[in-house]
């Protein structure tokens, strides 16, 4: 796949994965950023709470795979591990737009992605 080609598949993801989510919960009013605080605020249940253990330890893979590709755009190896962890977020993604019709969800998930957010854009 060609850098161009790349580039717009990681952004698509991402866009679909975070942003648009995001997006759905701002644009019917379940957050706002000034409620984007303590993760602890938010009580999750033991499922939703799984769920997002798992998209933390999937951040802590996914972010220094894209910064290691922004360093270098022809590291292969990073290129790879980011699709990698692009399909295996795939799996999830049902479960996870299920959840964020929850609104307390919807804010924890917000605030651990604000995370994302600063150290991939």
């Amino acid at each position: 796949m060609d850098n161009t080609n790349y580039e717009e598949t990681r952004r698509k993801f991402l866009t679909k994965l975070g942003l648009s989510i995001g997006a759905v919960a701002v644009g019917s009013e379940k957050i706002s950023a000034t409620v984007l605080n303590s993760r602890q605020e938010f009580p999750l249940t033991t499922e939703q709470q799984r769920l997002m253990d798992q998209y933390e330890l999937w951040m802590d893979a996914f972010i220094p795979a894209v910064q290691r590709q922004r360093a270098n755009n022809e590291d292969l190896i990073a290129k790879a591990k980011i699709m990698e962890l692009s399909e295996q977020a795939e799996i999830w993604r049902p479960q996870l737009e299920k959840f964020m019709e929850d609104e307390t969800f919807a804010r924890y998930y917000m605030t651990v992605t604000e995370r994302l957010t600063k150290e991939v854009y």
